[in-house]
């Protein structure tokens, strides 16, 4: 598109010393907004991919990516069933699992909780449940015994610890007036849980056949199996294939169903804010505008020259553009190199003003995630880094446009 005469007086016209020193400036400030749009724009988005990754690991390594179970009946045998869905090549751990919702009560306080009736020797395959324990353990779950898991939130607000007795309410069919009973079981807390998330307040786990002893089933039935899967992000597709594996009777369910929202807020809010700081880009880019109308002006007798010694409109044209793309690539390549290095070290830096400052800025008492986390993504430093140099580039075609209309005779009638 340029030819090398272009492309050398484009790059001379950008050395070159202005008679008009503000010219030079308005340049370097263009360059200078272009860097610090790009760099912000990186080291946002890795931080918004770092904090969608740790909520990522958290929810999802502790609700079910996916549960096959019995349709309208509880599984008998979930060892076999586990069996045939570990055979699938996409599923990476099986447990079983029993979900129940109700109202835990203590001292007069209660608040709506999730139970998960769990087999405490398999859990560690599909779930983080047993790295995530604050307080007591796993293995303190045994059967017939009552005990309950509950999240760090639950504690704290109830005042709970362990030992401590609470009851849990779950509504149950009978043929009493209104159709439904309450159902109470006293649970023993034997441990504490924190994934540093709303689960620490609305999850707790249970055993299996404590689980079933609630719902009035065989101390061997679960409602169905738990799988953890290699990609999460495929979890309905293989759930759709495990059912239809197993033929009739049973019915899957995936996480996206659960908490699918939540992850399709983050993306949201990660596009808006990324079109947020876009525009700064824009500014930054479109300052390039008035950088090269005062160029133009200032550089009048040198395009009627020229002009007349056989330069076209779009030799003219070209030169202009050259010298503003110059511009955008050298702020583009400046902002992306100081932000890839920001992303890269933006948590040390945190760490280290938290360090200095003496103060947290990321109390753990305060946010779940208590660092700032960051993960750069090739993808989004390339997205970025082209939408600036196309801003750039389209920044410099009415500048340059208007230099090639500049007609000799008059631009040196004054000369």
């Amino acid at each position: 598109m340029f030819r090398p005469l272009s492309i050398f007086i484009g790059s001379r016209y950008t050395r070159a010393k202005r008679r008009n020193h503000f010219i030079s400036f308005i340049s370097l400030t263009s360059m200078i907004g272009l860097s610090l749009g790009v760099l912000a724009m990186i080291i946002v988005l890795s931080v918004m991919n770092g904090f969608q990754r740790e909520m990522s690991n958290r929810i999802l390594g502790m609700v079910p990516h996916a549960v096959i179970a019995g349709d309208g009946r509880p599984v008998d045998d979930w060892q076999s069933l586990a069996e045939q869905l570990q055979a699938h090549p996409g599923v990476i751990g099986a447990a079983p699992i029993t979900q129940l919702e109700g109202m835990l009560s203590y001292r007069g306080s209660m608040q709506p909780i999730e139970i998960k009736g769990i087999d405490p020797d398999a859990e560690s395959e599909v779930s983080i449940l047993g790295t995530k324990m604050v307080a007591g353990s796993l293995d303190d779950l045994e059967a017939g015994e009552s005990g309950v898991i509950v999240g760090q939130m639950t504690a704290r607000r109830f005042g709970l610890k362990l030992g401590d007795k609470l009851t849990l309410i779950v509504p149950e069919l009978s043929d009493a007036p209104g159709g439904i009973t309450p159902r109470m079981q006293r649970l023993n807390v034997v441990g504490v849980f924190k994934v540093g998330a709303e689960l620490d307040g609305s999850l707790a786990m249970i055993h299996r056949a404590d689980a079933a002893q609630i719902l009035r089933w065989q101390p061997g039935q679960v409602e169905g199996v738990r799988v953890k899967l290699a990609d999460l992000y495929l979890a309905p597709q293989i759930a759709t294939e495990l059912v239809a594996g197993l033929g009739k009777g049973y019915r899957g369910e995936d996480w996206s169903l659960t908490q699918g929202s939540l992850f399709s807020a983050m993306k949201m809010e990660k596009t808006m804010i990324g079109l947020l700081l876009l525009l700064i880009v824009a500014v930054a880019a479109f300052n390039i505008i008035a950088t090269l109308i005062m160029v133009v002006a200032d550089k009048r007798a040198d395009i009627a020259i020229l002009r007349t010694l056989g330069a076209t409109p779009r030799q003219i044209m070209a030169i202009f553009m050259v010298q503003g793309s110059i511009i955008g690539l050298t702020g583009t390549l400046i902002g992306t190199v100081l932000g890839v290095l920001g992303a890269m070290n933006v948590s040390a830096l945190v760490s280290w003003l938290e360090k200095v400052s003496g103060q947290h800025i990321f109390s753990s008492d305060v946010y779940f995630i208590s660092t700032l986390p960051s993960e750069l993504r090739l993808h989004d430093v390339l997205l970025v880094t082209l939408a600036a140099l196309i801003l750039s580039f389209l920044a410099t075609v009415y500048p340059a446009w208007r230099a090639a209309q500049t007609q000799p005779a008059e631009a040196l009638r004054y000369e």
